[in-house]
């Protein structure tokens, strides 16, 4: 016999795998690929990309196991503000983007950032160490696993709201959101390597490709950003009126 909110073993497979799926399907959505479309277009290879993806995946499956864990454990409940809050960072973050896109910022961090791995070359009089490498991937990751929170933090109270209502079991729930996470990784993955093969073609065959496609990104990304924020601030009521928020 089952005990008290166990989970027979056929379901809990099927539901996991639905969970897997869902995180694949999950990585995209229009925020999260117009936001990584704008980091995606300064790197130089696919392998470079897929590192951008796996590092959004992560800082996208911590928050959710995290935010949506304390729902799922200790049965917090999300004020429709705070939801609407936490919706909004994620506005700001796109136009954040656009606008580092579009003004260039972007381009300049990059090349301040070559002179220096050059001069430290020089120093050494030799190529590359593996520190170097090491610290120039953590740099890179290091903004788009910022954006992956930003991302988990938004969609975790919904995620886990899902979940409650359909399964009773803690822990099942619990994996259910780690198998959820994992599928965003994957996904991501494949979503940033895909969008870079064009990319680099463009680049070689270009020479200003690169520079065109940062800026129409950046545009992109901004216009969805002040899309968002006047829907949260204003439809949804965050700035003016009664907040109404409904969890997706």
């Amino acid at each position: 016999m089952l005990r008290p909110n166990q989970v027979p073993r056929l379901t809990l497979f099927a539901l996991l795998a639905l969970g897997f799926v869902l995180g694949l399907r999950h990585a995209t959505d229009a925020d999260h690929v117009v936001a990584m479309t704008t980091l995606v277009t300064r790197e130089r290879s696919a392998r470079a990309a897929l590192v951008l993806g796996a590092f959004w995946g992560i800082g996208h499956a911590l928050t959710l196991l995290c935010v949506g864990g304390a729902i799922v454990l200790f049965g917090l409940v999300i004020p429709p503000r705070l939801g609407l809050s936490l919706e909004m960072t994620v506005a700001v973050m796109l136009i954040l983007l656009g606008g580092f896109n579009l003004t260039g910022a972007g381009e300049r961090l990059e090349a301040a950032s070559a002179r220096q791995r050059m001069t430290t070359l020089v120093v050494a009089e030799s190529g590359p160490t593996l520190g170097a490498r090491f610290g120039a991937t953590l740099r890179r990751g290091g903004r788009s696993l910022l954006v992956g929170i930003v991302h988990g933090l938004a969609g975790s109270a919904a995620l886990a709201l899902l979940v409650l209502t359909t399964v009773h079991d803690t822990r099942s729930a619990l994996a259910y959101l780690a198998v959820f996470g994992a599928g965003t990784i994957a996904s991501m993955m494949l979503v940033t390597g895909l969008l870079a093969v064009p990319l680099r073609i463009a680049a070689l065959r270009f020479a200003s490709a690169e520079r065109v496609v940062a800026r129409a990104t950046g545009a992109l990304s901004l216009a969805f950003g002040l899309f968002l924020a006047y829907r949260i601030g204003f439809v949804d009521g965050l700035l003016l009126g009664a907040a109404k928020w409904t969890p997706e």
